[in-house]
């Protein structure tokens, strides 16, 4: 996967605390509310889990250990193939649910499979939490805290098998990474406080990802992709639009590029000035959103000042795209949008509306001397 977990950084940025106000949930307790406040912090944890290069397919784990009094398992598990929910496993049953293919000849097989690791990945955060609790002085036995792991392997385009990817979190906070490189037999592990491993231990736990954890992950994942290839590997080409906004209060204008309904969600949108790449800092959106027919959508606008309008660059928009044979390529025609445009239009609507008004109340008082003048010769 290509990219790091690192929550810490990412909650000095942008991470802000959640409130959840009272009587929005109706009738919940403040434990509740509380698990509830914490769990909107699983969107930075969240950041960890960025869908592999284009082509390539991940196998993802999504779990969370509960400590506290809320209505929610104290453990569940979503497994996650690329953007799809395959399979739901928790506490209360401590079984695999699948989404689909549930009577599939390998259900057993997955049964075990899942119960294997899950059971793992439940201990391990069962601990972290004991260990995180204590760290924090939080002994009390009292609140509600949240123990988080999202961990996955990847396949790449050409069916060669990945990284082995883990992230931890304790009440949306980074507590610990790894990663392990089956092809270098190589692990590499971050974790917060200054821990480290002693040697046997970290001889174990390759020993563990190497014959259990990432066989099991590679295996489940080429199987899914099977069966859900119709889904995940369906190909849907972008609708573009272009757009341009006059900005009154500036006499500037906002140019925008859509991209939308495109699958998978990988692609590539750019803004250009005169052949050159938009600096980041000046474009706003780019983010990539899902639709609701399970397609996504990317927008960037960028603001152009009166005084470079004036100036006349050429602006234009580029995409890549998985289902795209060649780059599209879309010029703005900048120089037909007037900045005065909108002021023009709104004075002469007003002219117009008075104009109208005028002739109503000169027509109504023509009408009414008309129709006095017809009393008086009738008298």
């Amino acid at each position: 996967m290509d990219t790091e977990c690192n929550i810490g950084n990412l909650s000095k940025r942008k991470r802000r605390r959640v409130k959840v106000e009272e009587g929005s949930l109706g009738d919940i307790g403040p434990n509740t509310r509380l698990f509830i406040e914490k769990m909107f912090e699983l969107v930075y944890l969240l950041s960890c889990l960025t869908f592999v290069r284009a082509g390539s397919h991940s196998l993802m784990a999504l779990a969370t250990y509960i400590d506290g009094q809320t209505p929610f398992p104290e453990f569940s598990v979503v497994l996650m193939l690329d953007d799809v929910q395959i399979a739901y496993y928790d506490s209360i049953t401590w079984k695999t649910v699948y989404r689909s293919h549930s009577e599939s000849k390998y259900y057993d097989e997955e049964q075990r499979d899942a119960g294997v690791v899950f059971q793992y990945i439940y201990n391990n955060l069962k601990n972290w939490e004991l260990y995180c609790k204590d760290r924090f002085n939080h002994t009390d036995h009292t609140g509600v805290h949240v123990t988080q792991r999202i961990v996955g392997c990847e396949l790449s385009n050409n069916d060669e098998p990945g990284l082995f990817k883990s992230c931890d979190a304790f009440d949306g906070q980074n507590i610990g990474d790894l990663t392990f490189d089956m092809e270098k037999n190589e692990i590499h592990n971050t974790m917060q406080w200054g821990i480290a491993w002693e040697q046997g231990k970290q001889l174990h736990v390759k020993f563990v990802l190497q014959n259990v954890y990432h066989p099991i992950c590679i295996k489940t994942l080429r199987r899914y992709l099977n069966m859900e290839k119709n889904n995940v590997m369906r190909k849907v080409k972008p609708r573009v639009r272009l757009m341009k906004k006059t900005l009154t209060d500036s006499q500037g204008l906002q140019i925008s590029c859509l991209a939308t309904g495109f699958y998978p969600r990988h692609i590539n949108l750019t803004l250009f000035r005169d052949g050159q790449p938009v600096e980041d800092d000046l474009i706003t959106g780019g983010q990539i959103l899902p639709n609701g027919d399970g397609t996504y959508q990317m927008r960037k606008s960028l603001v152009i000042s009166e005084e470079e309008l004036r100036e006349e660059h050429k602006y234009n928009c580029t995409m890549k795209h998985l289902n795209l044979d060649n780059k599209l390529d879309f010029t703005f025609d900048v120089a037909e949008s007037d900045p005065g445009s909108s002021t023009k239009s709104v004075v002469i609507s007003v002219l117009v509306f008075m104009c109208v008004v005028v002739l109503i109340i000169t027509a109504l008082i023509i009408w009414r001397k008309r129709r006095a003048a017809g009393r008086d010769i009738t008298e």
